[in-house]
């Protein structure tokens, strides 16, 4: 009997693992659930900070999909980052959906959805419990911390990422089950095309190795006089993994020091890093639990961390970790969730300083899973010693997720366009540089030049010396036609940065409008040498050289620049210019084509066009 008893268990134990019928209704109910609550971002808008650098103003990846795109998609540090795979993904969506912001966010939507049932699956074969692994999911689908990952169209990166981080672990867990290399290559190239998508999956081999206690349970299974020699087996038989994430690490780390992302210890010590590393797991905690005033953007506290603060993280952190570890034994689930989230977030919480935030809800997504499952798990436990009924524990658990149903509903809306977000993130955040900035482009590109020039004019409030702040103060007043406080405010920024190009450009521009040309030729000039490999300022230099009469030197800029973007269709028009002013007419005439073909409304190249066919056919 008591045989009997033991293989109904096993054969129970087997098939929760598998999807049956309440399985299915499980993954559908989490699935509509999620697209339900983020079908509201087809109405949503680009945001202006980073979409247009990802996106909109990327001619490699707004023309779609192209054998020049693909190639510049794997040897690019563009936007200080090497995820070629993202930004394959992104020309896939512009292929398909243009400029359609609503469309690019509704297939990350699809993708945190599948994301979603991807950790119920995960959960569910290697724990074979269905209600906690499906609450993980449902938490992981609905918490507030979670909607910046999937409403912002440059986070595609995200939950692309998760998806093959998430695909790897599925594949590791069968490949635990029953060792093969043709199941470890699974694992190793489903990690890899999520270290393309975005690095932030280099913890992914400890992350096996805390699955390997549980709940996979091989580390368990030795003696233990033996678990020493089993546990070193483990890490050795990950070498290859360690090996394929400390590369992408090194590649990382290039890429974001070569477009000088990556902060110095003289801008940011050791103890001011360490402190705030300190301060941010607390503060992810937090808002784990409180997920309010959340922000797209949290500025460093450049002048210091309150001490108490310090002390308060430290004494939580350590707390907490002892008693997990305190409970690895009975409650093994609580170790391994907890490392899962410290472990991480290590490459974003700080130690390595890139940008200026503090912190970011986007890089919470993944180590929200670790925390879940020691969240979860654990009340679960609790729920079963207690003997609460079933009804009571799934009512609870029901409110708690409409609670975060809710809120995230309203935090998606915050998301809806760049004047909704930033105005709100200036609400809940102290003074907020970046976003000061941010929320004046966008007013400057909606022509609300009066208000783009009011938080301009915050920006060099909190910072006198900011860079981008000088320059977008300049183009503010040369729009309002204050031409000479224009320049007044680009000499200044040039003073700030010589060696940063935009300043140049919009001086040259400047100076254009003043009728100064050769002043504004040697200023383009300056721009070229200081960017020789942007196509944009190539196209103002031949402009520049055009407008000054030195024309054939004009035509080999602006082929040039044509070269870097044949999608450039002012190049392409001034080109022709060029051309036809040097008694090239025929020549001429296929680059008035091409800009109107590119840009069927831009002015004057359609008159330019029907006049270079009437000198040509009077040439005849």
């Amino acid at each position: 009997m008591a045989r009997q008893t033991t293989q109904k268990r096993k054969a129970l134990s087997a098939r929760a693992g598998k999807f049956g019928r309440p399985e299915i209704a499980i993954a559908a109910a989490l699935a509509v659930l999620t697209l339900a609550i983020y079908a509201q971002v087809v109405g949503h808008h680009f945001i202006t900070l980073d979409d247009p650098t990802y996106i909109q103003e990327n001619p490699m990846v707004n023309r779609g999909i192209t054998g020049a795109g693909l190639a510049w998609a794997f040897t690019t540090f563009h936007a200080t980052n090497w995820h070629p795979l993202t930004w394959i993904s992104h020309m896939i969506d512009c292929q398909l959906f243009g400029m359609n912001a609503g469309r690019h966010l509704l297939v990350n939507a699809l993708i945190h959805a599948t994301n979603t049932l991807l950790v119920f699956w995960f959960l569910l074969r290697t724990t074979h419990a269905r209600w906690p692994s499906a609450l993980v999911a449902a938490l992981f689908a609905l918490h507030p911390l979670h909607v910046e990952s999937v409403a912002w169209a440059a986070e595609l990166k995200d939950t692309l990422s998760t998806f093959f981080g998430l695909l790897s672990l599925i594949a590791y867990a069968r490949y635990a089950k029953a060792p093969s290399l043709a199941r470890y290559a699974w694992v190793a190239i489903t990690l890899a095309l999520g270290l393309l998508a975005k690095p932030m999956l280099v913890t992914w081999p400890f992350v096996m190795l805390l699955l390997d206690y549980w709940p996979l349970h091989r580390f368990q299974k030795s003696e233990v006089r033996r678990q020493k020699s089993v546990l070193r087996g483990l890490v050795v038989e990950k070498m290859p993994l360690f090996i394929l994430v400390a590369g992408s690490a090194v590649i990382t780390f290039l890429a974001q020091s070569h477009g000088g992302a990556v902060r110095t210890f003289t801008d940011a010590p050791v103890a001011l890093r360490l402190s705030n590393a300190l301060v941010s797991y607390a503060k992810y905690l937090l808002l784990t639990f409180w997920p309010n005033d959340l922000a797209v953007y949290y500025p460093f506290a450049w002048a210091g961390i309150p001490a108490w603060q310090i002390i308060g993280a430290a004494f939580l952190l350590l707390g907490i970790t002892a008693f997990c570890f305190s409970q690895r034994k009975i409650r093994p689930y609580l170790i391994v969730g907890w490392l899962w989230f410290l472990g991480t977030l290590v490459p974003v919480i700080g130690l390595v300083q890139v940008g200026g935030q503090i912190m970011a809800d986007r890089y919470f997504y993944i180590p929200s899973i670790g925390l879940f499952i020691a969240l979860v798990f654990g009340l679960a436990d609790i729920a079963n010693s207690w003997r609460l009924a079933p009804l009571l524990s799934g009512g609870i658990a029901v409110g708690v997720l409409l609670i975060l149903a809710t809120l995230t509903n309203a935090q998606i809306q915050r998301w809806r366009d760049s004047f909704t977000l930033f105005e709100h993130t200036l609400a809940v955040t102290p003074a907020n540089l970046r976003i000061e900035n941010s929320l004046a482009l966008a007013m400057g590109a909606s022509g609300k030049y009066d208000e783009a020039a009011a938080h301009f004019e915050r920006t060099l409030q909190i910072d006198p010396n900011f860079y981008d702040g000088l320059v977008g103060m300049g183009v503010t007043r040369a729009f309002q036609g204050r031409i000479p406080e224009a320049i007044g405010y680009f000499q200044a920024a040039i003073r700030s940065q010589p060696d940063a190009p935009k300043a140049h450009v919009q001086l040259a521009l400047a100076l254009w409008k003043e009728n100064n040309d050769q002043a504004a030729l040697e200023e383009m000039q300056r721009a070229s040498q200081l960017a020789p490999e942007d196509a944009s300022i190539r196209a103002d230099l031949g402009l520049a050289l055009e407008l000054a009469g030195r024309i054939p030197e004009a035509i080999e800029q602006l082929h040039e620049a044509l070269r870097m973007n044949p999608s450039n269709a002012e190049a392409h028009s001034n080109l022709g210019l060029a051309l036809l002013a040097s008694g090239k007419t025929r020549e001429s005439i296929p680059e008035f084509e091409a800009a109107l073909r590119l840009k069927p409304e831009l002015k004057g190249a359609a008159d330019n066009l029907r006049r270079a066919q009437s000198q040509l056919g009077s040439q005849r």
